[in-house]
Formats: C-alpha cells, sequence, structure tokens
C-alpha cells in the first residue's frame, strides 16, 4: 500500500516544518519528496509472533 501524500525529504534543512505534497517533488525547494509514512504492515515481520501471543495473553 502506497500513500499519495509525500513529504520534502530535506525539510529539515530547507524549511521550518514539514512541506507535504502530492507529486514527486517539493514545490518549495525542488528536493525529492518521500512517502509521508511507513507501511502499517510488514508481512516479513520477524517479531509478529511475539507480539501477537502477548496480545493473546494481556486479552485473558
Amino acid at each position: 500500500m502506497k500513500s499519495d501524500i509525500r513529504v520534502c525529504d530535506e525539510w529539515r534543512e530547507a524549511h521550518e516544518r514539514p512541506v507535504y505534497t502530492l507529486s514527486e517533488t517539493c514545490p518549495d525547494c525542488g528536493a525529492d519528496a518521500v512517502n509521508s509514512a511507513p507501511a502499517p504492515y510488514n508481512p516479513e515481520d520477524p517479531y509478529g509472533e511475539y507480539r501477537r501471543a502477548l496480545k493473546r495473553r494481556v486479552r485473558e
């Protein structure tokens, strides 16, 4: 799943606050724009089994 909202990759150096856009580049400085949020789910999650077991234990 890919987010349409992107943020300027150089915003910490070039701007006071994050600059969000829908394009591939920042409208203010021209730097690359990257996905604004990481994917919420990773199918190769190495600790997923442990997290789910802990959740089951807490529910009981």
